[in-house]
């Protein structure tokens, strides 16, 4: 499938940039430049700020069975289209294809989701405390245009959570998507559009992330801010956001623990935790990399995940039976290496990989370190690369004060057969998400976040239509 140049959206309409400035997209697996991306400059952010309030006032005053309407025919094309956005992501992003296609199947799922649950946007009546005259209401309003900021791993997922949200909740978004990922970002949006959303409801940019953060977090149109992306970038723009009084949400950073107990079922352990650990290269933000397994199985453990990984045949996303494909960029490559040496440095083992894949394109072997020290990098800077790192404890208080040592809390596993292990885990793991005795599994349905430096607020379930609602009381005196 030939690669698409991406343009702006902005007011219901495809466009370049107002200056006709672009930015070149690479495939990770060739380093080759595929195609184009429109650059937005500031003319091109004021129409789509000034769009997004216009739309904002259009889709609030419609009825939520409307909203929904439009939001299940956009879940129904993503559905349809799926075969067709699938190879873009693929040649912009890396993954193998039938990820790709599972990522652009499960945003119909989460936006049909949401379509629904914004029928469920309920106030209530309080009754009078000093008079039965009193009418006290709770009303939920949509807060606002909201500006989006999404990055690279999932330029689908990312962007469709807080869209499914926002549009739930009567909200207008402008999204700005990864440069190194437009197409699949644009296929999207395009659903939507041909789904008849009104002009300004979703506006979609690209440029230079700094730039465009800078210009729409103080802007007064906008009302709301929502982040994915690393902890350092996320304190940035929750900072800035503070200084302009604008609601928040961050999906930050991780560093996710695997605790494997004594009475683990290994094979379960290893399939499950290796499947999460190389999907998309390990590019993931919830995606194992810690691995805390108790003394007694730790070989046992360590030479089935090696065989696991044995089985993973990396190649060009595209190609048949390729089930790792490239890392996004060579800067994760350069990542990959700093990472295994200096493991290796503090005393760690390669029990399997550590080394570049050929000299074209972004491949890296999966890679297993076994015996880490608490010293090395690998163990308190989160790799975001198929790389998993093993270190042994001794009792399961011990491996719950090393799975919180450190300051990310966005997710977590575990694996035993104990229902006394698994409710300490649960209890005792400071993550947002806990998944025990299976792979991640998150779904519209649930609450997708973290705490502590993984960020505040949900992307999934109930909760996220919370931040992009106000609650306001009305009272009323019968006279």
């Amino acid at each position: 499938m030939t690669y698409p140049n991406t343009q702006l959206f902005i007011n219901g309409q495809w466009q370049d940039a107002a200056d006709g400035r672009t930015l070149a997209v690479f495939n990770p697996a060739s380093g080759k430049e595929i195609g184009r991306v429109a650059h937005a400059g500031k003319a091109d952010l004021d129409q789509a700020v000034a769009a997004a309030q216009k739309g904002f006032e259009t889709w609030r005053d419609m009825a939520p069975a409307e909203r929904s309407r439009i939001m299940r025919k956009a879940a129904a094309f993503m559905r349809e289209r799926a075969g067709e956005i699938a190879p873009l992501l693929t040649q912009e992003q890396g993954k193998p294809l039938a990820e790709a296609k599972g990522e652009a199947m499960a945003a119909a799922d989460i936006i049909e989701w949401f379509a629904e649950e914004g029928f469920r946007v309920y106030g209530r009546i309080v009754p009078g405390r000093f008079k039965p005259e009193l009418r006290q209401m709770v009303i939920k309003d949509p807060v606002g245009p909201v500006a989006a900021f999404t990055p690279w791993n999932f330029p689908i997922n990312q962007i469709v959570r807080k869209v499914g949200a926002a549009l739930a909740a009567g909200c207008s978004m402008l999204v700005k998507a990864p440069e190194e990922t437009p197409a699949a970002a644009a296929a999207l949006i395009k659903a939507f559009a041909d789904a008849g959303i009104p002009p300004g409801v979703l506006g979609l940019v690209y440029g230079n992330p700094a730039e465009i953060s800078s210009y729409l977090i103080p802007h007064p149109v906008i009302r709301k801010i929502t982040f994915t992306g690393s902890t350092p970038v996320g304190k940035q723009l929750a900072a800035l956001a503070g200084q302009h009084m604008k609601r928040v949400t961050m999906e930050l950073g991780g560093h996710a623990p695997v605790i494997v107990c004594e009475d683990a079922d290994i094979q379960l352990a290893v399939k499950s935790a290796g499947a999460a650990k190389f999907r998309n290269a390990g590019q993931v933000c919830i995606s194992p990399t810690r691995f805390l397994v108790h003394e007694s199985i730790k070989n046992d453990f360590a030479a089935a995940l090696v065989k696991y990984t044995q089985s993973l045949k990396v190649g060009e996303g595209l190609a048949e039976g390729t089930t790792m494909g490239p890392l996004a960029n060579p800067r994760r490559i350069t990542a990959m290496a700093e990472f295994t040496q200096d493991a290796v440095k503090h005393g760690a083992k390669v029990a399997h990989g550590g080394e570049r894949i050929g000299d074209a394109g972004n491949f890296w072997q999966p890679t297993i370190l076994t015996d880490v020290p608490l010293e090395a990098k690998v163990f308190n800077d989160e790799p975001f690369g198929p790389m998993a790192a093993i270190r042994p404890f001794n009792t399961l208080e011990e491996a719950i004060a090393e799975a919180n040592r450190l300051p990310f809390g966005l997710a977590g596993y575990g694996f035993t057969k104990s229902l006394k292990n698994a409710d300490l885990m649960a209890r005792k793991v400071e993550v947002g998400m806990m998944w025990i005795n299976m792979p991640a599994l998150p779904s519209a349905e649930m609450p997708f976040g973290g705490v502590k430096d993984s960020g505040y607020g949900s992307e999934g379930g109930p909760e996220a239509m919370d931040a992009y609602l106000n609650a306001r009381a009305v009272t009323i005196m019968n006279v």
